[in-house]
This record gives structure tokens, C-alpha cells and sequence, in this order.
């Protein structure tokens, strides 16, 4: 529709000043756009009514309001009652009930504010040059009808107006088109405000979605794995050694029960809100007990510790962790190697991680995956300002490679070019 106000005109939310800004006077609060403003028009409408018919005692030089003026008054308000859904058809009418009117020789009065409305109301909703075309008209008219035409026209007798009158004219035109453009611009920038809170809301709301993926993605892929391993072994023993089978068994147990309590932690965050308490995020700390998993799959992890170990923010403790998981994860899964090397470094400005195998890649136990093992360590690598590289050996294996860094501010985000992955092995899926 051509009259349809443009998305920025439509209500907004927020304080009760905001609302009526972001909403054109008299629009229903309750339902926008499917109510006619009935009484800001019934009461502009009385009011240019009666004032006009008391101006007219105080200008003996004017027609006395009559039933054509009444008329006119009328027919004026009621296009305004249409102002929000068609403002420029009751910019361009009541712009013309108001030269009709003057045409008349009817008193001046509060008439101007059937004209000051339906301009407005054009205006704040984006129809800029109706509104100025419709008070232009009626300040040309007025122009031609007091200093030309008033021969031809009520009131008989009348003489030319002063030019002096021509600039209260102009000054209150003026005064109605600055008010208008305040408004407008006002409005335009509460919608730009709430636009961009929302675009913050979805840009917050994706970022935790793909931090809850991720902590899935790598709690489920490395446990599932040691469940892999596991099961393939108590199968290929149960009748042979079942002593050793019982042993696998176990270890699935406790692997699929601390995978469930932090799937459970995981899930907590989404049903709890607020800051509520909650297990404390796996860490370095934790690294024992993960080397002590790899081994029951069957992977001997020797860790090197180089440096002095500094005290880790929680997000740098829980990525640093989550990738040398990932890594092991992958060795697991992927590689022929029954062995792998976890060095952390520790530097002032920051925290290095490496993590070799001595391959070769193969299929591995289990299904190779969708390549989102990689994907998740370069995001948390850069959401602190770190880096990835992996990718084959020049003497074989394969090697991954994190550095994140302890203090600065950089943050950048997920692809940003701040990380280097070479996908060239299978082992890089997971």
C-alpha cells in the first residue's frame, strides 16, 4: 500500500515516552494499526468547531461560521481519523478542506489544527514532501486568495490583507514542519536503538547456542569414542579373556556416567537462569583424569609441562582443556598411534598447546564424523584472541598446535582468519 507506514513507524518497546514516539497519537496500544483514532479526532475536531465559531465573533471583516464552514471542519476531522493507515491522502485532504475553508472567507481559528495534524501525521511517517506540498498549497492559496482573489470572493467588500499577516503565516507553517522533522528524526532513531538491541540479543543468543554445540560436541565425541574403543575390546575378548572384557565393560560404565553428569551440567544452563550456581567447568586440572581415560582406550599420553603454570581464567582453563580433549579424541579415533605427547607451555603473555601423534591416520574405530572437531577448537581458540594450527607431520603423525594468549583484548570471532587449520587428514573429523 502506498500509504503503509514504513517498518520504523510501527510500535517499538520501552519506556512509556519511547511507546508514544514509535506509535502515531491515538493508534491503539493494545492492538497497533487496527484502530482508528476516535478520540484525539473527535476532540481536534470540537475544538477547531467551536473555536471557530468564537474567533468569528472577533472578526467582523470574515464570514460568520456557517454551515458551509461547519461543513468543511467536518469533513476535515473526519479524514484525520485515517491519518495512520492513508497519511498522505489526509495530508493532501485536509490541505484542501483548509483552503476551501478560507476560500469561504470563514474566520481563522483553530482550523490550522485539522491542517498542523494531517501534516504531521504525513511526515512522521515518512511522506516528507506530501506534507510539504500540502502546507505549500495552503500558504499559496492563502496568498492568492487575500491579495488577489478576495474580489471575487467572501466576504463581499473585502480588501487586500497586509503582508505582515503573510508571516505569521509562514513562521506557524514552519514551526508545524520543524516539530514534524523533530518527530520523525527522533522515531528514526529509536528504531535504529531497538534494531540494534535486537540484532545484540540474536548475536548473544547464537554465541551461547554454539558454546552449549560445542561443549556437547566435545563431551559426547570424546567419551563415545572410549565407548567405542571399549566395546570393540570386550567384544573381541568376551569368550577369549573375559576378565578383560569385564575390565572394558567398566570402563564404558564410568565413561557413559560422567558423559551423562556433563551433558546434565551443559543442560543446566539452558533451564537455569540467572547466575545460578553450577559444577565448576572441567580444567587442566582435570588432565589426569582424561590421560587416565585415554589410557583405558588404549592410548598412553605422556604430558610435559614446560614454564611456570600461571593461574588460568576460567574460560582460558575450560578451552585449553576442551582442545588437548579434542586432540586425544582424535588420536583415538583416528590415528594408528597408541601413543600421543601433550605439551603445555607456559609464558608470560600466554598459554601454548601442542599435541602429537606418531599416526599413521587411519579409519579408526568408529565412523568418521563431520569435520566439527577442528572447527570447534579454532572457536574457542579465537573467541580469546588464540590461534590453531593442525595438520600432518613433515615426519609423520600429525600435529596440533593452540596458542591463547593470557592478557590483551582481542576477540575475535569464529572464521576470522586469526587461526590456520589444514584439513588434509582424516583424523582432523570428530
Amino acid at each position: 500500500m502506498e500509504n503503509a507506514r514504513p517498518p520504523w513507524a510501527r510500535r517499538s518497546v520501552g519506556p512509556a515516552w519511547e511507546r508514544w514516539l514509535a506509535t502515531p497519537p491515538g493508534e491503539s496500544r493494545g492492538r497497533s494499526g487496527t484502530r482508528l483514532p476516535w478520540l484525539s479526532t473527535l476532540v481536534v475536531t470540537l475544538v477547531a468547531t467551536v473555536g471557530s465559531g468564537f474567533a468569528g465573533h472577533g472578526q467582523p471583516d470574515r464570514v460568520p461560521l456557517d454551515s458551509l464552514g461547519r461543513a468543511l471542519l467536518v469533513l476535515g476531522g473526519a479524514l484525520l481519523l485515517f491519518r495512520h493507515r492513508f497519511p498522505r491522502t489526509v495530508a493532501i485532504g485536509t490541505a484542501i478542506a483548509v483552503a476551501a475553508y478560507l476560500a469561504a472567507g470563514c474566520p481563522y481559528g483553530p482550523v490550522f489544527l485539522l491542517l498542523a495534524l494531517g501534516a504531521f501525521a504525513a511526515v512522521v511517517a515518512g511522506h516528507r514532501k506530501v506534507a510539504w506540498w500540502a502546507l505549500g498549497g495552503v500558504w499559496a492559496s492563502h496568498v492568492l486568495i487575500a491579495h488577489w482573489l478576495y474580489r471575487w470572493l467572501p466576504p463581499p467588500h473585502d480588501g487586500p490583507a497586509p503582508w505582515g499577516e503573510e508571516l505569521l503565516v509562514t513562521a506557524w507553517v514552519v514551526a508545524v514542519v520543524a516539530l514534524s522533522e523533530l518527530v520523525r528524526v527522533r522515531r528514526e532513531q529509536l528504531a535504529k536503538a531497538q534494531a540494534e538491541r535486537a540484532a545484540a540479543e540474536r548475536r548473544r543468543a547464537d554465541e551461547e547456542r554454539l558454546r552449549i554445540a560445542r561443549e556437547l560436541h566435545d563431551v559426547l565425541a570424546h567419551s563415545i569414542s572410549v565407548i567405542n574403543v571399549q566395546a570393540g575390546v570386550g567384544l573381541a575378548l568376551l569368550d577369549s579373556d573375559p576378565e578383560q572384557a569385564r575390565s572394558a565393560l567398566i570402563t564404558i560404565k564410568d565413561a557413559s556416567k560422567e558423559a551423562l553428569g556433563e551433558v546434565r551440567q551443559v543442560l543446566d544452563t539452558l533451564r537455569t537462569p540467572g547466575d545460578a550456581l553450577r559444577s565448576p567447568a572441567p580444567g587442566l586440572d582435570r588432565l589426569p583424569e582424561l590421560t587416565e581415560q585415554a589410557r583405558s582406550a588404549g592410548l598412553t599420553v605422556d604430558i610435559t609441562t614446560e614454564g611456570t603454570p600461571a593461574t588460568l581464567p576460567p574460560g582460558t582453563d575450560l578451552a585449553a582443556f576442551r582442545i588437548v580433549q579434542e586432540a586425544l579424541t582424535n588420536t583415538v579415533r583416528h590415528s594408528g598411534s597408541r601413543t600421543a605427547r601433550v605439551l603445555l607451555r607456559h609464558t608470560p603473555g600466554a598459554l601454548e598447546i601442542r599435541v602429537d601423534d606418531d599416526g599413521p591416520a587411519t579409519g579408526g574405530a568408529g565412523e568418521p564424523g563431520g569435520g566439527n572437531g577442528l572447527i570447534g577448537m579454532r572457536e574457542r581458540a579465537a573467541a580469546l584472541g588464540g590461534t590453531i594450527e593442525a595438520g600432518p607431520r613433515p615426519d609423520g603423525g600429525f600435529r596440533v598446535r593452540a596458542r591463547i594468549p593470557l592478557s590483551g583484548t582481542g576477540t575475535p570471532g569464529p572464521g576470522s582468519g586469526t587461526d590456520t587449520v589444514t584439513p588434509t587428514a582424516p583424523e582432523e573429523e570428530s
